[in-house]
């Protein structure tokens, strides 16, 4: 009976541990600024994890003219934010604390200066409302400078406290709640970021209630577009103070809660995970740009430029909302790239999930046959099976040939030897450098093996292209070059290991068969009985020249036994020449084949280690990435 196991949720601190291992097997494979941007997630989790958790930072951001800081004011029950006609009337972010006892590290960390704290009745007589002290403690509320701001250095403030503040409040107008600005530079790459995001329509007093509605169902459609379904919607009147109620409830409740810290992590964890599944993909990501919640907006290269802030007036300027549904102003004027940019392009998360392609089932042993058939011939093996053949044809015959032309064949050079393989040098050369071989245990220098031509040099480059191709084949692009360029990574060593492997191989021919040592005896033994009927013969001849009487010569028929010995004896010794060397042919056969097997196991050796095992570490490491990246973007388990 199979048992089924509970599918259980995966935890802020796996998935952090996730995408610190994704970031570290992504490092020099992926877009550098997907890489840059986890680490910076995964560092800033850490830092913020060991501030205060009973603090929530919330940050009301919002563009020029929007009603911010009025709305700040009224939810503090303070005036310390400057309201006027003169814009911008914010400078430097500045927060209002209720009960703030332990808040100091938070926003030292947020690097707010400009800091209040909200006494029970301590609310102006100028301003109505205000939460009390111990209404929302542990509430930080920020008011922070206008995205839009003509002022460079306070578009980076709200830039910086946007990736770091725990709860973001975004307040718009009717008149540019349509504005490009803020939906694609801020809304949309916060579609991730649901459960710590809030939308406030403000100034509904200046509309109709029908007016209110339209805009209402409107901004409700472009957030939907967004990716931000769901996300709490308020209309408000920070001058009247319709709505506003609404909205102290909505933060309190959130505040109350606690969790927002860790819910704006999360959410970052798994806007910086899509970052690197979509760099894994290959697609959206740009050196020039910040492409994810978490980076230093302008680490990656681009930086702020001045440009045209928004018309003087209602309906002007390219932040205005020009007619019904539409999203006016490309916000190009704002910034050099994206605050958070993770999903503008194609796999927003509006869109769906970024998915990661599956791991090919590659099979390392199956590609290394042809591979290793490719460095086989570049290394020269066929030639070195040759001359093995030819060697212990050489000392086969050099053995067990006739003695009296044995000579001949030691004044041929040996195949082997001519390729400084598999021999022992000749005493006199023995202590030169490199002369020695494996099998005397010396040290191998160079062979002399015929440069690898051109032609097989070509096709070892085709092999190991086609290796990694066929290796690569289903991968995502980044991970394809990345295994690509693991193949090719000892590419100029790979010449030199294959000769040390040829040079190292023992090819087993130091040895001297058995037989050789029989049949160059029954040899001399013959050439003696062929020299005695020899001689038999010459001493018949000086007796017959001496005149001597003829000795009683025995015979065999009609054939005399000195006759008989020296023709005997020759002939034998040539029939055993011929037969030594059928077998000599066959042992030289029978050796070239155990050769090309150890010389074939040896490149394939160099084939794994200078090619198949790089190749294999890359696939191991996209398999890997696959298995933490998927924890990383909250997978269950």
């Amino acid at each position: 009976m199979k048992l089924l196991r509970r599918r259980t949720t995966v935890s802020l601190d796996e998935r952090l541990d996730a995408l610190a291992e994704a970031a570290d097997l992504a490092d020099g494979r992926l877009a550098p600024v997907a890489v840059a941007g986890a680490r910076s997630v995964v560092a800033r989790a850490g830092v913020r994890r060991s501030l205060s958790v009973d603090h929530t930072a919330v940050a009301l951001a919002g563009a020029t003219g929007s009603g911010k800081s009025s709305l700040f004011n009224l939810l503090s029950g303070t005036t310390l934010a400057t309201v006027g006609v003169t814009r911008p009337t914010t400078s430097a972010a500045q927060a209002a604390l209720w009960e703030g006892a332990g808040a100091g590290p938070l926003l030292d960390w947020l690097e707010v200066s400009r800091r209040h704290e909200v006494d029970a009745g301590a609310s102006d007589d100028a301003v109505t409302g205000g939460w009390a002290s111990g209404e929302v403690p542990g509430l930080v509320l920020l008011d922070l400078p206008d995205h839009d701001s003509i002022e460079v250095a306070h578009r980076l403030e709200v830039d910086r406290l946007v990736e770091l503040v725990d709860l973001l409040v975004w307040v718009l107008d009717p008149q540019k709640y349509a504005d490009a600005a803020v939906h694609d530079r801020y809304l949309r790459p916060l579609s991730r970021h649901r459960d710590v995001t809030v939308v406030v329509l403000n100034q509904i007093d200046r509309l109709s209630p029908a007016a209110v509605e339209r805009c209402l169902a409107d901004l409700r459609r472009l957030l939907d577009d967004d990716g931000l379904a769901g996300v709490p919607l308020v209309a408000v009147s920070a001058r009247t103070g319709e709505g506003v109620d609404e909205l102290r409830s909505l933060l309190a409740s959130r505040v109350a809660n606690r969790r927002s810290w860790a819910a704006r992590l999360a959410a970052d964890v798994g806007t910086a995970s899509d970052a690197l599944a979509l760099a894994s993909n290959g697609a959206g990501l740009h050196d020039g740009e910040s492409v994810m919640a978490g980076t230093d907006l302008y680490a990656a290269g681009s930086s702020p430029g001045p440009g045209p802030g928004p018309g003087p007036g209602p309906g002007s300027g390219p932040g205005s909302r020009t007619g019904p549904g539409s999203r006016t102003g490309s916000g190009s004027g704002l910034g050099g790239g994206p605050a958070f940019g993770v999903v503008r392009d194609a796999g927003a998360s509006a869109m769906g999930p970024i998915e990661v392609a599956a791991p090919p089932e590659v099979s390392l042993d199956g590609l290394a046959g042809p591979l290793t058939s490719a460095l086989s011939e570049a290394a020269g093996v066929p030639v070195v099976v040759a001359a093995v053949a030819g060697s212990h044809r050489h000392r086969s015959v050099a053995a067990t040939g006739w003695p009296p032309t044995r000579w001949i064949r030691r004044l041929r050079p040996d195949p082997l030897r001519r390729l400084r393989l598999g021999l022992p040098a000749p005493a006199a050369t023995r202590g030169a450098a490199g002369s020695a071989t494996p099998e005397d245990g010396g040290p191998v220098g160079r062979t002399s093996i015929p440069a690898t031509s051109a032609v097989q040099r070509s096709r070892m480059d085709t092999a190991v292209r086609e290796t990694a191709g066929t290796a690569s084949e289903g991968l995502p692009e980044p991970w394809a070059a990345a295994v690509r360029q693991a193949a090719r990574v000892r590419a100029d060593e790979l010449e030199d290991g294959l000769d040390r492997a040829v040079a190292t191989t023992s090819l087993g021919v130091s040895g001297r068969p058995a037989w050789w040592r029989v049949a160059g005896l029954a040899q001399w033994l013959v050439l003696l009985v062929a020299l005695s009927g020899a001689l038999w013969l010459l001493g018949l001849i000086a007796m017959d020249y001496l005149r001597l009487p003829r000795p009683y010569l025995p015979t065999v028929g009609e054939l005399p036994w000195p006759t008989l010995l020296l023709l005997g004896g020759v002939l034998l010794g040539l029939v055993t020449a011929l037969l030594c060397r059928v077998a000599a042919w066959l042992g030289g056969r029978r050796r070239a084949r155990r050769a090309s097997r150890a010389l074939r196991a040896s490149v394939g050796q160099v084939a794994r280690e200078f090619v198949l095992d790089p190749v294999g570490e890359e696939l191991t490491r996209y398999r890997r990435f696959a298995e933490v990246i998927a924890v990383a973007r909250g997978a269950s388990r």
